[in-house]
């Protein structure tokens, strides 16, 4: 049964879903009639809802996508298929101490501090007020964030933490906060970034290339989805193209020169050559 505070999908008979946060004595009113919270109470999740007009509703408890894909948004949001790759690439799990730069709405946020659990710790930076806000109001909604530090601070004065064990920057000109990157995370240690076009990619490139950084790597993510219709099963129509280049590397200071090798001397096997010959050695 919904709890008061707690986020509910609800589905309509035609397949559109209202992320809605649960209230006694609310509704929620849609083309297919008025839904009445009591009815979604007495439901339950996994159950059907009847607004006024007899139309049925499902009420599901919704899963991780379906909070990132809710969140309230003022910027473009990071969409749930570069995340999956994200959090696998950094490592997000329990223990683990992530910095994020570029908060924005908070849809990675929010799945990173969902993944961290209780004993992670999430730091996100965000430059501008509006931002900072929207973040912390969505990870509440969502339920998480217990677990998320945020700093209404600019990245260009250094990040407030080291040895960190993963850093993510999602910010227009990554390449500039390289050096403040590096000395945040601990030696060896995953770094993220996220850009729209080529030419910041190869900007960033450029940067990381002079920078400690190793193990670079570049890509974009599709997802196809499919019309599930056993007798004619083809591709949608339509599909969310490039949402965005992700590039990955390592955190690696250069290796120190190796020594000079010594000189080798001759080994006790080794026949010395000498066409000296003292007197003592002379034949008489």
């Amino acid at each position: 049964m919904p709890k008061p505070g707690q986020l509910v999908l609800l589905v309509s008979p035609r397949g559109k879903r209202y992320l809605r946060m649960f209230e006694e004595g609310g509704a929620l009113h849609t083309g297919d009639g008025i839904l009445d919270y009591a009815k979604v109470a007495e439901a339950g999740f996994g159950g059907l809802a009847r607004t006024h007009l007899g139309k049925a509703f499902r009420v599901v408890r919704p899963t991780l996508y379906d909070l990132v894909k809710g969140v309230k948004r003022q910027t473009q949001i990071i969409y749930p298929k570069e995340i999956g790759y994200i959090l696998l690439k950094l490592g997000i799990g329990p223990g683990r101490r992530i910095i994020e730069a570029g908060s924005g709405s908070g849809s990675l946020t929010v799945a990173m501090s969902w993944y961290a659990g209780e004993t992670g710790r999430i730091y996100t930076y965000e430059r501008r007020p509006e931002f900072f806000k929207l973040c912390r109001a969505n990870l509440t909604r969502c339920g998480v964030g217990d677990n998320v530090e945020q700093f209404n601070h600019d990245i260009a004065d250094g990040f407030l933490q080291t040895g960190a064990d993963a850093l993510f920057l999602d910010v227009r000109e990554p390449w500039l906060y390289l050096d403040q990157a590096a000395a945040a995370v601990a030696p060896g240690a995953a770094l993220g970034f996220l850009l729209p076009t080529v030419n910041q990619v190869s900007d960033l490139l450029a940067g990381l290339e002079k920078g400690p950084f190793t193990d670079i790597e570049v890509l974009e993510i599709f997802l196809r989805r499919y019309k599930p219709v056993p007798d004619r099963l083809r591709p949608e129509d339509r599909m969310v193209a490039h949402t965005g280049f992700l590039i990955f590397c390592r955190e690696q200071q250069p290796l120190p020169p190796e020594p000079a090798p010594a000189p080798e001397g001759p080994s006790d096997g080794d026949e010395v050559e000498n066409d000296d010959i003292g007197p003592c050695d002379a034949e008489e």
